[in-house]
């Protein structure tokens, strides 16, 4: 990827990066444990991102 990059697409590419993150060690505890895993979460290797 070009390191030059626009703004548009830069900022698209960090909100894939907030979405991909885990959930919070502080929501699986008020949960009770019932919220574990992201269902968002994505592999970065295996699936293509769309930002254009």
């Amino acid at each position: 990827m070009a390191a030059r990059k626009r703004s548009g697409r830069k900022i698209r590419l960090l909100k894939k990066i907030k979405e991909t993150s885990p959930v919070p060690a502080w929501i699986i505890l008020r949960t009770k444990r019932s919220v574990r895993t992201n269902p968002k979460r994505r592999a970065w290797r295996s699936t293509d991102v769309e930002v254009g």
